[in-house]
């Protein structure tokens, strides 16, 4: 009798301990997919903050250069040339600031998210749960 109780005993423990190494599974792999979301959202807004900034630098860059030209043509009126990086600057803290430049961001980011996932992609994919357990394993063994 004690010996079926055992048994019994046994394979419930058995079924549990299956049951609860699957359950840890899971939950790392649920927690590498979050974090991954999480870094491509960060990157996908960081990339689309970079791209809204050179959109208004290439200006910046255009309207230096003509101004360059022009006041090369009509003589020295280099004094003015200040003025125009300067409104641009303010422009663009301006449009950060009061008004839709972070939602421009988000949509861009968005885009991003989702036109152009390839470029979010980790080198040597995602790890594993197995690539986890392996270094856990090889540094439990160094240590």
């Amino acid at each position: 009798m004690g010996s079926m109780m055992a048994k019994a005993m046994d394979q419930s423990f058995q079924k549990n301990k299956e049951f609860m190494t699957e359950m840890q599974v899971t939950t790392v792999q649920r927690q590498i997919q979050m974090q991954n979301k999480m870094r491509q959202r960060g990157m996908a807004m960081q990339l689309a903050g970079s791209r809204e900034l050179f959109n208004w630098l290439a200006s910046f860059y255009g309207v230096v250069a003509v101004a360059g030209l022009a006041g090369a043509a009509k003589g020295n009126k280099a004094a003015l040339v200040p003025l125009i990086p300067l409104t641009f600057l303010v422009g663009y803290q301006w449009d950060y600031c009061f008004n839709t430049k972070v939602e421009r961001i988000r949509k861009e980011a968005e885009r991003i998210l989702n036109e152009e996932p390839s470029i979010l992609a980790l080198p040597c994919g995602l790890p594993t749960f197995e690539d986890i357990e392996a270094s856990r394993a090889q540094a439990s063994k160094q240590e």
